[in-house]
C-alpha cells in the first residue's frame, strides 16, 4: 500500500513539465558519495534528486545574490557601530549616515572579498 502511494505521488510529480532527457555524468569518490547520500537522505530525497535540484539552484543562483549583500552590509554596520559603543562613545546621528552611505558604497566590494575568502576556505579543505 506504502508502495503504490509512494508511486503515485512521484507521477504526480511528473505531470506538467518537460520529460527529462538530457544527463550529466560524473565521478565521485566514495567518501563524496555517502556525503552527497547523507544530504540528500536528510533532505528526504534521492541522491538524483537531491542532487539535480543543488545544480539547478546553484546554476540559477547569481554570484551577486542580494540578500547576501544585504546580509553583509548589515554586518558591516553592525561591526561599525559597535566598537564606538562598546568604547562608551557617543554616536551622533551624523556619523549613523555617514555609515550606513559608507556601507552603502561598500557593500558589493565587501561581499566579493566575502565569496572569495569562502572560496579560497574551500579550496584549501579539499
Amino acid at each position: 500500500m506504502n508502495q503504490s502511494l509512494e508511486l503515485e505521488s512521484r507521477l504526480k510529480s511528473h505531470r506538467g513539465r518537460a520529460p527529462r532527457s538530457e544527463s550529466f555524468a560524473t565521478r565521485f569518490t566514495s567518501t563524496e558519495v555517502a556525503v552527497i547520500a547523507k544530504a540528500a537522505e536528510a533532505a528526504g530525497k534521492t541522491p538524483r534528486e537531491w542532487s539535480r535540484d543543488v545544480l539547478l539552484q546553484a546554476a540559477q543562483c547569481s554570484q551577486n545574490d542580494a540578500l547576501f549583500t544585504e546580509l553583509v552590509a548589515t554586518r558591516m554596520l553592525l561591526v561599525n557601530l559597535i566598537k564606538p559603543l562598546i568604547l562608551g562613545e557617543k554616536v551622533s546621528p551624523t556619523w549613523i549616515t555617514e555609515a550606513m552611505t559608507m556601507v552603502r558604497k561598500e557593500k558589493h566590494k565587501a561581499t566579493q572579498e566575502v565569496m572569495q575568502q569562502y572560496a579560497q576556505s574551500t579550496g584549501k579543505e579539499r
